[in-house]
C-alpha cells in the first residue's frame, strides 16, 4: 500500500487554477501583454513580469503559464499571445513549422530533472531505478508534455519502466501532488524543487543526459508584438541570464 500522505485533493486543485488563470482585461488605460510560459517558468517568469512592467508604462503582463505543448495548441487554434516561452524545442517546432512564428525562436534557458521528495526522504529514495518500486505512490509529467518527454527519454538509457499513479499535464501539478502528500515521489525539474520550501531533490546522474532546452519567441499575429519583442529581450538581456541563472535554470551556450 502507497506510503503517500492524503489530503484533499482540492488544495491541488486550486493551487493549478490559480497557476493557471488569466484574467481577460487590463486595467483602464493599460495595454495588455499576453505570456504564455512553460509552468515551469511561473516564479522566474513573474519576476521578469514585474521588472517589465516597471520599465515599461501602460504596459499589463499577464502570464498564462501551462503545459508547453497546450500553449503551442492554444496558439495554433487561435488564442491571442504576445510571447511564448517553451520548456522543450518540440513544441515550439510545430508552430515554427506552421509558420505561426514572428521570427525564429531563440534558446534562452536549459533544464533537467530530478526526483521530488517531501522533506526528509522518508521513503529513502535514492535514485531513478526506485520510483519503479510497486510500493510507492509515483507521479510523472504526461509525455506529451516536455517534462514528460524527459522521463520517457530517461526511462529508455536506464532501461527502468515506471508505472505512475498518475500523468499530469504539466510539471507543477506533479510538484503539487508530492507537496500535499498525495505522492511519495515526482519527476520534476530542479527549478522547481529549488522554488519550493516543501519538498527536497533527490538527483539522479542520468539526468545530465537528457537537457532540455526553452526557446522564446512572438507568435506571428501578435497584437503587442513590438512589446513582446522588448520582453524576449529582457529574457535575453544580462539581467534576464542572471535571473534564470538564480532560479536554477542553466544557458545555452
Amino acid at each position: 500500500m502507497s506510503r503517500a500522505r492524503r489530503r484533499a485533493p482540492a488544495v491541488a486543485l486550486a493551487v493549478l487554477a490559480v497557476a493557471t488563470s488569466v484574467t481577460a482585461c487590463g486595467g483602464k488605460g493599460e495595454r495588455v501583454l499576453t505570456v504564455f510560459a512553460a509552468a515551469s517558468l511561473t516564479d522566474v517568469f513573474g519576476e521578469f513580469e514585474r521588472r517589465f512592467e516597471q520599465a515599461e508604462d501602460g504596459i499589463d503582463v499577464r502570464l498564462n503559464v501551462a503545459g508547453s505543448s497546450r500553449l503551442a495548441q492554444q496558439i495554433a487554434e487561435g488564442a491571442p499571445a504576445d510571447v511564448f516561452a517553451s520548456a522543450d524545442t518540440a513544441p515550439m517546432a510545430l508552430l515554427e513549422e506552421g509558420g505561426l512564428l514572428d521570427g525564429p525562436a531563440t534558446p534562452f534557458a536549459t533544464n533537467t530533472l530530478t526526483i521530488a521528495v517531501p522533506p526528509g526522504n522518508p521513503d529513502g529514495i535514492t535514485g531513478f531505478a526506485d520510483l519503479a518500486d510497486p510500493g510507492l505512490t509515483v507521479v510523472v509529467c504526461a509525455p506529451s508534455v516536455p517534462c514528460g518527454a524527459a522521463t520517457k527519454r530517461v526511462e529508455r538509457r536506464t532501461g527502468v519502466s515506471l508505472r505512475p499513479a498518475s500523468e499530469e499535464a504539466d510539471v507543477r501539478s506533479v510538484l503539487t501532488k508530492v507537496e500535499v502528500g498525495e505522492a511519495d515521489a515526482g519527476l520534476v525539474y530542479v527549478t522547481d524543487v529549488a522554488g519550493s520550501s516543501d519538498v527536497e531533490a533527490v538527483p539522479f546522474p542520468e539526468s545530465a543526459d537528457v537537457v532540455n532546452t526553452y526557446p522564446i519567441a512572438v507568435p506571428a499575429g501578435a497584437e503587442e508584438a513590438a512589446s513582446g519583442r522588448r520582453f524576449v529581450d529582457l529574457v535575453l538581456s544580462g539581467e534576464g541570464r542572471r535571473l534564470l541563472r538564480e532560479a536554477g535554470f542553466g544557458l545555452p551556450e
